[in-house]
Formats: structure tokens, C-alpha cells, sequence
């Protein structure tokens, strides 16, 4: 099994930012790649559509808002992989109340594609989203 973790020191405070992306359905809310995300199945089940219209169902199998993570399998999706299980995680940054640690990290294993090719696919993929969350919080 392939894993990746990428994450950004952002400038706002955990309370923020996981108010902006703590909510499973939330990623048309920062993440331009994602400009459509449809709930169902009591918020557990999201169907995500990207600009080239692909559509991307991921269920959502672990939440804690004390801690501020949650964790998602993808059910369907345009990518060489299986067994895809992503988190999404808000830290505090220690002697810091304006800032926040976000790290996304998934783990998969390839198909059709190198282990090489898909760590490279999802750190392209985690660090463009933790890049344009970093720009929503600015704007």
C-alpha cells in the first residue's frame, strides 16, 4: 500500500479553519478542483464532480469535530487506485493562536500506474488544495 501526506502552516486559527473545511460536503467552499459536491445518504456518501465533469463518490468513515479531522474512502473515481482512504486533519500550532497545521494524507494502493505515479498524483492533489485553501483564507 502507497501512502502521501502533505501540509501547510495557514494563516487563521484551527476554530476557522476547520469551520471552512470540516464539513464533508464543504470542498466547493475552497477547493476550485471540486465546484460541485451533492450530499446524500444523510451526509455520509458525497458525489463530487470535477471541471472535466468526472465524478468522484466518496463516504465518509471517520469524523471527530473535537479533534478536527475526518477520514473518506473513495467508493468511485477517475484514478488508478484502490482501496483509497484520505484524512483531512486541522492542528493548532503550538505557541500560536493565529495560525493552524493542515495536513491531508491518504493511503491506496495503485492500479494500472506505479506506486511512484499515483504518491505523485495525490501529493499534486493535496498540495494544489492545501495551496488554494491557503488563497481562500487570504481573500
Amino acid at each position: 500500500m502507497a501512502s502521501t501526506s502533505v501540509s501547510r502552516i495557514v494563516p487563521a486559527t484551527p476554530e476557522k479553519v476547520w469551520s471552512l473545511i470540516g464539513g464533508f460536503d464543504a470542498l466547493p467552499d475552497w477547493l476550485p478542483y471540486i465546484p460541485e459536491s451533492t450530499a446524500s445518504e444523510g451526509g455520509r456518501v458525497r458525489s463530487l464532480k470535477n471541471p472535466e465533469g468526472e465524478v468522484i463518490v466518496e463516504r465518509l468513515v471517520d469524523f471527530n469535530e473535537t479533534e478536527r479531522h475526518y477520514s473518506y474512502a473513495i467508493l468511485r473515481a477517475p484514478f488508478p487506485v484502490d482501496g483509497y482512504v484520505s484524512t483531512l486533519r486541522v492542528h493548532a500550532v503550538p505557541g500560536r493562536d493565529d495560525l493552524a497545521e493542515v495536513q491531508w494524507s491518504g493511503r491506496f494502493n495503485p492500479v494500472g500506474a506505479t506506486e511512484q505515479e499515483v504518491v505523485d498524483l495525490f501529493t499534486g492533489i493535496y498540495a494544489d488544495g492545501l495551496d488554494a485553501l491557503l488563497t481562500t483564507l487570504a481573500a
